[in-house]
This record gives structure tokens, C-alpha cells and sequence, in this order.
């Protein structure tokens, strides 16, 4: 039977404001990336106020946490993307496409009310490891 373990990176930001969650667990051949959004390693800030440079930041925090439960963007299979507003949608595609290529996983978008720290965007995925 398959334990979870936690998983934990000091290349992407802690979880936010302290608050009791995981950057990933993994269990089995499966991990769970929790959502992130565009701050950086010590930093109590957004990078940007585009989408793009806020998108590329995620995605970033996203590679380090894979890269730590030894997994990547090639073996995401699902991916849920949180918008402030629908209308970055363009803009978060042309990002996040480069990171996930020709073979992209199965995917959600929905637009929010509101996200952490006034967030344009936030990612949450599932790899194979």
C-alpha cells in the first residue's frame, strides 16, 4: 500500500501566510501540486502585474516542485487553472503552453472571485512520478 509523503522545496514559496498545506504530497506514483500563484522564494509580493510575468512565475514554483517529487511538466496529467479574469486567458496560454509542449495534459479554467494577494492567476497539478 502506498504511503503520502510530503513534499517540500526551498526553490518555490512556502505555503501562504503559514497556512496548513503542502507545496505537493505525493502518494504512490502520483503527486499533488497544491495551487500556486506568482511570488517568489522570500518575497511577500506578486512578480509583475501582467498575467504573463505572473504566469511565468507560477509556472516556475511549479517546475521546482515537481523537479523536488521527481517529476516534471512532462508527466502532468491534469492541470486546474484559477482566473481572476477570463479575459487573461489568452495571455495565460501563451505561457503556460511553453512549459507543458506539444502533449498537454487534460485541463481546467475557471475564473474566481478573487485569488491570494490579489493574484491574477493561480495552477494546481497532478503528475506521475
Amino acid at each position: 500500500m502506498a504511503e503520502k509523503a510530503v513534499v517540500r522545496t526551498d526553490d518555490a514559496p512556502a505555503p501562504f501566510q503559514g497556512a496548513p498545506y503542502s507545496q505537493a504530497v505525493r502518494y504512490g506514483e502520483l503527486v499533488f501540486v497544491a495551487g500556486q500563484v506568482g511570488l517568489t522564494v522570500g518575497h511577500d509580493a506578486l512578480v509583475g502585474d501582467s498575467i504573463e510575468e505572473q504566469t511565468e512565475q507560477v509556472c516556475k514554483n511549479l517546475e521546482a516542485i515537481l523537479d523536488a517529487a521527481g517529476s516534471s511538466f512532462a508527466r502532468v496529467l491534469n492541470t486546474t487553472i484559477y482566473l481572476s479574469d477570463f479575459g487573461d486567458f489568452a495571455g495565460v496560454n501563451e505561457v503556460y503552453g511553453r512549459y507543458v509542449g506539444d502533449q498537454p495534459p487534460a485541463r481546467a479554467t475557471v475564473q474566481v472571485a478573487a485569488l491570494p494577494m490579489g493574484a491574477k492567476v493561480e495552477i494546481a497539478v497532478v503528475a506521475h512520478v
